[in-house]
Order: C-alpha cells, then structure tokens, then sequence
C-alpha cells in the first residue's frame, strides 16, 4: 500500500479535513496517476453527507480527476508513464456481461465500481479524486487531448459526460429544440454540448443572473422560470429538456413544455422524490426520464467532442484549504461553475 495526503470528511455531520489515505499497490494492468486537478460534483456533497444512504467514513470524495500517468503495470499497453489522463466516475466494472460489453460499464449489472464510497473487487472501499495519487486500471483511465488543458478538464469527466451521453442518445442535433434547466456546473456544459451538436437551446433558470453567460456559451434564449408567463409562452416548444437542477422542481409545469413526443431528462439528483402527474405525460405521449453517466468509451469520445469544439468547464480554482468553504459556495449556487482543486495543494 501507498500512503498519500488527502482530504476526506470523517463523518456525515462533519467538515473534510487533511488526512492520509491507502492507494492499492500498481498490479499488471494498473496505472498510477499524480493528480494534477479535481473538481468538485454537488454529488460529493450529497454522498459526504448521506443525502443519498450511508456512507462508510472516513470518505475521500472526488470523481472528476486529471493528471499524468507516473508509473504503468507489467501488462499495460494503453498509456504510458507522462500520458495526460483522467479519471471519472467509474474505476472498475465486471467487463463481462451485457451491458459491459456494450460500453454500459456504468449500468454493469454486476455492480459498477464507482470512484469513491464504493466496494472495489478487492473489498476495500474506493477513495476519490481529493488526493494526490489515484490507481486505477488500464481501461478506466481516459485520455486528455492536448487540446484541453488539465484544469478546465476535470470537470468533463462527470459533468461533461452526464450531459454529453443524454444529449447523444435522444438525438439532439441541427433541428432539435432543447431547453436546459439550470445554469450550473451541469447546466454550463449541456448548453456547450447541444449548441456543438447542431440544436436550438433555451436555459431556463430561476432568474435572467446568468443571462449573459448562458447567450455567450451558445443559448439561443435565456428565460426566467420564476415568471409565470415563461410556461405560458413556451408550451410545447421543445422536444428535449435536460433537467440538471438538484432540486425538487414542478414537474407538471415543466412537462407542460414538451412538445408531443417530447422527453424531459433528469440528470441533477435531488433528495426527496419528484412528484409527477400521469395526466402531465398522457397528454401529449411526452417522456421523463434519467440518465447517469456514460461509460468509457463514451467518456472518450465526449473529450475528443469537447476537444474538438472547444468547449471546456468554466472553472474557479481553490487550494485544498477551501474545499468545506467550497461546498458551501456550491449549495449556495455561488460559483461560475466549477470549483477545481488544485492537486498540489493537498500537501500543505
């Protein structure tokens, strides 16, 4: 085992602090990355925190992680010691049935093994991105195009690809009408992303704050949804909303906003449930649905989409030291629009 300087959060109740934490010794088909940057996810906050179940303390989150690859296993053929690389939400998956074999590792009906607070194949508990080592295996370790600097690139491999993978599979392209809920740190990449693939793209935010921001990232309109006539004037003008906000919002309403044959898809996670009127579906064979993240062959081609286009997060980098004064800033919707940890600092 490797010993390397992290910040994990001891318990639930309590603020992350300065620790040390075990990284696995390198096997044949492993990695080992010096974490460059990490982002921090409104997901880190719910699971540090039990919004989503127990958690097993203490718990290094992080799952949006750059850097370079500083050693390689005997059996490794993918990347090499120096390769700019990152980390998302997956490190580990069965790669045997179904939905591995079809590039689902993040559906593997086996048990995905998730970045940080989940079992390893190993038995241990996984530790994340806020630290300054990862090992990973071979597959799950994505390649940075030069494109992209490391910074701005962290936040790709979740809220990047959580917006990316919905956007490709309901078909979002030149013609499309998508609507954005949300202005954040997933709401600023979907509006990059559906304006790259071709569609007409509206943010619909609480407020017009943003406005300016949500035009110059590539939205062709910019509404308030705190006024009413928002929903009057937009009925059935869209054909997919990507829902990034975590919290409960009024689903009739929003439905109200698909045209027929419409879907709306949730990708920010909220606590408490989503209420939702049958009738608000029926009427107009409109969808609501989900979607997680993509898995890694995906993830890929999302970075060379984003590489491609230009598109990367908007980024406020912190030391380690602010990461509990970060979270914070982030429930208080307070950042443009990504925090990202510098790596280095994890040290001090």
């Amino acid at each position: 085992m490797t010993r390397v300087n992290a910040y994990a959060a001891p318990s639930e109740a309590a603020p992350l602090e300065k620790t040390v934490i075990e990284r696995r010794e390198l096997g044949p088909l492993d990695v080992l990355i010096d974490i460059a940057f990490a982002g921090i996810c409104h997901s880190d906050i719910h699971t540090v925190r039990g919004d989503w179940g127990p958690q097993s303390y203490p718990l290094a989150p992080g799952h949006e992680i750059t850097g370079t690859v500083a050693a390689v296993g005997a059996e490794v053929t993918k990347h090499a010691v120096g390769d700019r690389v990152g980390v998302g939400c997956l490190v580990n998956s069965c790669g045997e049935c179904r939905n591995c074999l079809r590039g689902d590792e993040q559906f593997c009906t086996n048990g995905a093994v998730f970045t940080y607070g989940a079992p390893d194949h190993d038995g241990t508990i996984t530790q994340g991105g806020y630290s300054e080592q990862v090992v990973v295996t071979e597959k799950f370790a994505l390649r940075i195009p030069n494109a992209l600097a490391l910074d701005v690139a962290a936040p790709l491999l979740c809220a990047g690809i959580t917006t990316y993978s919905p956007l490709k599979h309901w078909n979002v392209g030149p013609g499309t009408r998508v609507a954005v809920v949300g202005l954040g740190g997933l709401g600023h990449m979907g509006v990059q992303i559906a304006h790259a693939l071709g569609a007409e793209v509206t943010v619909l935010s609480q407020t017009l704050g943003k406005k300016d921001d949500g035009l110059r990232l590539g939205a062709d309109d910019y509404r308030a949804t705190s006024d009413r006539e928002t929903f009057r004037e937009l009925r059935s003008s869209f054909d997919v909303i990507l829902n990034t906000v975590s919290a409960v919002i009024d689903t009739r309403s929003y439905l109200s906003l698909l045209d027929v044959g419409g879907t709306m898809v949730c990708v920010g996670a909220p606590a408490d449930p989503l209420p939702v009127q049958v009738m608000s579906l029926i009427g107009g064979r409109r969808s609501l649905a989900g979607s997680n993240i993509g898995g890694i062959a995906e993830t890929q081609e999302m970075l060379d989409f984003c590489a491609e286009h230009g598109i990367a997060a908007e980024i406020e980098v912190i030391p380690a030291s602010e990461i509990n004064a970060a979270y914070e800033r982030v429930l208080a919707s307070d950042v443009r629009y990504r925090f990202v940890i510098d790596a280095s600092t994890f040290a001090d």
